[in-house]
This record gives C-alpha cells, sequence and structure tokens, in this order.
C-alpha cells in the first residue's frame, strides 16, 4: 500500500469505515477474472477526488484502481448511504472521546459564502426571493458539523 493511500485513510478511519461499508461477495463460479479492487484504495481515491478538486478522470494511477472503478465504488456506496453512516459513526467515536464541544453550538443557519453572487445564483424560494445562496450547517464550537 502506498504512503498516499495510507496517509488519505489512516487506519483508525479504516477501522471505522469497515463498519458501515456493505459486504461484498464476489462470486466467480467460472474462475478467472481480475481481483477486486481494494475498498482502502477505493476510499482513498475518493478522498483525493473530494479533497484535490481534480475529476474522476483525472485520478492519478497510484491508486491502483481505474477512476471507472472507483467511481463506480463511490455510487454503490452513496446508494447504500455509507457516507450518512460513516459521518454518524465518526461523530459517535468524537463523541466517546469528548472531543466534541456540544456547549456553544453554532447554527450557521444564513451566512452567506464569502458574500459574493455568482452568476449560477439566483432569487431563492425559501428566502423571500432574494438573490444567492446560504449554507445551513450546524457545527460544534471547533467547526466539525453536525
Amino acid at each position: 500500500m502506498t504512503d498516499l493511500v495510507e496517509r488519505l485513510v489512516p487506519d483508525e478511519l479504516w477501522a471505522l469505515f469497515r463498519r458501515v461499508v456493505p459486504p461484498t461477495e464476489v462470486i466467480r463460479p467460472q474462475g478467472g477474472g481480475k481481483r477486486r479492487a481494494g475498498d482502502r484504495e477505493c476510499l482513498a481515491a475518493i478522498i483525493f477526488v473530494a479533497t484535490s478538486g481534480c475529476t474522476w478522470r483525472q485520478l492519478p494511477p497510484v491508486f491502483g484502481p481505474a477512476w471507472p472503478t472507483v467511481y463506480r465504488r463511490f455510487a454503490q456506496w452513496s446508494q447504500a448511504r455509507v457516507w450518512a453512516r460513516l459521518h454518524r459513526v465518526v461523530l459517535d467515536e468524537l463523541g466517546a472521546r469528548g472531543e466534541l464541544d456540544w456547549s456553544p453550538v453554532r447554527d450557521r443557519f444564513g451566512q452567506r459564502p464569502g458574500g459574493k453572487r455568482g452568476p449560477l445564483t439566483g432569487p431563492n424560494p425559501t428566502d423571500r426571493g432574494k438573490s444567492g445562496s446560504k449554507i445551513h450547517l450546524i457545527t460544534d464550537r471547533n467547526g466539525v458539523p453536525l
């Protein structure tokens, strides 16, 4: 496993992820074929795409699986609601450690991102037709999304 995969998906995150990812059954009665790409490598590639801003097609080959495999795994996990369950497990873990500060929970409702309006923003039907977009997010004191 490359250092990049281990850096993007540390052992602690990998242990939490394995709790929420659905089991896979690879049955090839005829035998042969390619070995299934590893979930950890696919997760690292998904995290890389999400954090770097590159497209699926620009995914570097250092991760192992090709971009169509990574995208297919992302779509399967999204349909299985893996990301929502992982978010919940991470919050539970942080809460159990006492690393979430619930005292002054901040409601980020109504804060405009950057204060600028782009060409893709328009009248918001939930805000009396005002132009722009809003972020609706609740975080703890340290900015961890809840």
